[in-house]
This record gives C-alpha cells, structure tokens and sequence, in this order.
C-alpha cells in the first residue's frame, strides 16, 4: 500500500493507530455513480413508518404513548460540555438513540425499516394486503402464518441483528443472524430469546456478512439484509432527519449560515452515519455540518474515502486488525452504496481510541445520569477535536453560534452487569 502512504502522509499515522482527524477535500463534488435519491424518496420512506404505527403499538406497548412512532429525545447536556478539557462554545446536544424503543439503538431505524417494507412487498405480492388497510393486520395470525414461509438472514457485530430480529421474529418470519466475534454475548443471548437463530463466527463483520449472505441467497425463500450494499437501510436511517428537524423547531433551534450545525456521527459499515447525513443535508444543504468517527482499530470508511478506493480495500490491508471494543463499529471494509454517497458530503472523520470511549461514557453517567454503551460515545468527542482543526475558521463560522449534536447510537438494552463493568473501566 505504499502508492498511498506516498499520496496521503495521514494514512501512515492511521497505520500506526493514532487518533486523526481527516477533512474530506471532496466534499459536494458530483460523482458519476451517485445515487438517485432525493428528499421524496425520504418522504415516502416516513410514510411506510406511518403506515405500519398502527401494528407497532399494537405489538410493543412501549410505543403506546408515541402511537407507535419509533423515535428518541434530544438533550441538551451543558454539565457534560462544561466537563471537557477544553472550552466548547456553542450549546451541545445529544441524540438519545439509546432510548430508541424496542431495540435500544440507531439500527431500529434502518434495520426495522427494511425488515416491513420487506414484508409489505410480500403482502403486497401475494394479495393479502390492500391498499389503504389497516397495518394493525399485520398482527393476526393469518399474516404470521404467511411470513413463516419466509426468512430473512442479516450478518451483525451486534446491534443490526438486535433490530431485524426483533422485528423479524414478531412478524413471524424465520429469522437467521449471523454475528462476528465482536459482538456481545448479552446481544446473542437476547436475540435467541426473542426467536431468532444465532449463527457465531470466529471471523470479523466481513466473515460474517459474507457468509450470512451466501446462505440466505440458497434459500429461494430468503430475504437478506445486506449492511454493505442496503438502500433501504439508508432510507430508513435517512428518515431521522425529518423527526429532527421538527424537535430543533419545537426548541426554537434555528439553522442556517450564520447558525450552523455540527453533528458527530458513530461510523462502523456507514449506513446509519451516511443516511442521517443524506437526510440532513437535503434538509439544511451547506448549514449541516457531518463528522464521522471512527476507532483507531477499524477506520474502514476513513481508509476508503482518503484512498479513493471506497469498499475495494479493508483495514487489514494496510495492517490494521479491526479489534476494538466498540463492538457496533467493528468494520474492516465499508458500505459500497452508503460511501459512494457520503464521499460527497461528510466534512471529516476523526478516530478514537477504546480508553478514550469507555471515559466518556464514565464521564456523561457522572455528569448528566445518561448510560451509553461504549461505541455510541464516540460522538462527544467531537466538539473538542474540531478545535484542533482549522475548520470552524476555514468556514468563516463564530463558535459561540454553533448547535453541536453528538448523536448516541445505543446502550439502552445493556445488562446492568455490562454497564457496571463498562463504567468501572472508564474510571481506571
């Protein structure tokens, strides 16, 4: 890999497992293969989330207060910004995914979204659902019982098997996960539960997916979730953007050039970071203001945008081993579609080290009685490390105008076990 090391002097440091801090010269530049996706298909993404609340409320009673309407608060955490070492100007919000119900994390969003619009396809097809029907029918035995000549398989490092499980298993498809050996013994534990099959590999998130994807395209009745190439995981996640947009305006948060937005995304394959940030940017254009990050031990989508090279390359080509305990970003290689996409839009990616996310999390329990697993930390860092970049000058922006969004991407099912040892090592 010296042909890159020679173009981009950042990837040597990279190899050498440093935190960085990469600013993309790319951005907004038009690519040939770009996606086709506009603020309509968004649209109509929100609307199969309405269409199915009426199913959701009826079969999870946490979501009985929200009509069935899957969705998180956003926080304010001025104790947790006063906190750092260095001084943030602007107000710092985060975005509590952790609370998302159900699946207690940023992939119930993409991860639920594909599973029913999978199953109102096959509705659709099979000429059981008609149109304007009420989706609380989805319910009945008569639709579980047709979904059980169905499966649906998904490779996971956790989280996104936790979501199509969960959903998948409800709706009464056969429901296959397979899990590299990043992911948490609880999250298996909890998957099986709920009535899915768990399939563990020695190998990393590409052993898995790969292997999961074979299996499930040998059944001529199986569905797969590709995290690597999903469009419709990218619309769901993108989704978030439209519920975000109304909680800014009911907090009288305004956006624009001279009140920008700074979010801090969570990045393992990029689909989740990427459609968030697709739906931002077609809701606040050049106000929005996307960072990525990612562990020092698996910056698969930082090495694919600095090299150009996309998904055609992986960590472990340039030495790197994708172990970290951020188990939901253990990614050696990114997302073909959802990279292609973001090339075009994220300001930067930054990197973080594994003690840096277990004292954050310390930290915001401390600070704010907010408890995140380790991975969905990797966010706060943000409002300190765009200090050390000229950034914020470059763009002509007064920092005292800045709303910071730090978006937590999970840790609401965490065994209260998990989460004592998990705190406890943030203190050490």
């Amino acid at each position: 890999m010296e042909q890159y090391q020679k173009k981009t002097p950042l990837l040597q440091k990279i190899m050498e497992l440093q935190p960085v801090f990469w600013l993309n010269p790319r951005q907004n530049e038009k690519e040939h293969d770009t996606t086709s996706l506009n603020r309509k298909d968004i649209e109509e993404a929100a609307s199969l989330w309405e269409r199915f609340a009426p199913f959701i409320k009826k079969e999870f009673p946490e979501t009985i207060e929200t009509n069935g309407i899957i969705e998180s608060p956003l926080k304010l955490i001025h104790s947790m910004k006063s906190s750092f070492s260095k001084p943030v100007e602007g107000d710092l919000y985060l975005k509590c995914d952790n609370e998302l119900p159900i699946a207690g994390s940023i992939k119930a969003r993409g991860g639920f979204y594909e599973v029913l619009h999978h199953a109102e396809q096959l509705a659709k097809d099979a000429g059981i659902l008609s149109e304007g029907a009420n989706y609380e029918i989805f319910s009945t035995p008569k639709f579980k019982s047709f979904f059980k000549q169905y499966s649906i398989g998904v490779g996971s490092t956790g989280n996104l098997g936790l979501s199509i499980g969960i959903m998948s298993a409800k709706l009464g498809f056969n429901v296959f996960v397979y899990m590299s050996q990043d992911a948490k013994q609880w999250k298996k534990d909890l998957l099986r539960n709920k009535g899915a099959t768990v399939y563990e590999f020695e190998g990393d998130f590409s052993k898995a997916i790969t292997e999961g994807r074979r299996k499930t395209h040998a059944d001529p009745n199986g569905y797969f979730v590709d995290d690597e190439d999903s469009q419709h995981l990218f619309l769901g996640y993108s989704t978030a953007a439209l519920r975000l947009k109304k909680q800014l305006e009911k907090k009288n948060i305004n956006v624009d050039k001279e009140h920008p937005l700074f979010m801090y995304l969570p990045c393992g394959v990029g689909g989740s970071p990427g459609g968030i940030t697709f739906g931002m940017k077609q809701l606040f254009g050049d106000h929005v203001h996307c960072f990525f990050v990612e562990p020092v031990h698996a910056p698969s989508v930082l090495i694919g945008l600095l090299t150009g090279e996309k998904e055609k390359v992986c960590v472990q080509d340039f030495g790197i081993d994708n172990k970290t305990e951020a188990d939901g970003l253990a990614v050696g290689r990114p997302s073909k579609f959802a990279t292609t996409i973001s090339g075009q839009l994220v300001s930067g990616i930054y990197t973080i080290e594994d003690d840096e996310l277990y004292q954050l999390l310390t930290l915001l329990t401390d600070r704010e009685n907010i408890y995140l697993e380790p991975s969905a930390t990797a966010g706060l860092a943000g409002p300190v490390r765009i200090l050390e970049t000229n950034y914020i000058h470059q763009h002509h922006i007064n920092p005292s105008n800045i709303t910071h969004i730090a978006w937590a991407t999970g840790g609401g099912l965490v065994p209260r076990k998990d989460r004592k040892d998990f705190y406890n090592k943030g203190k050490s």
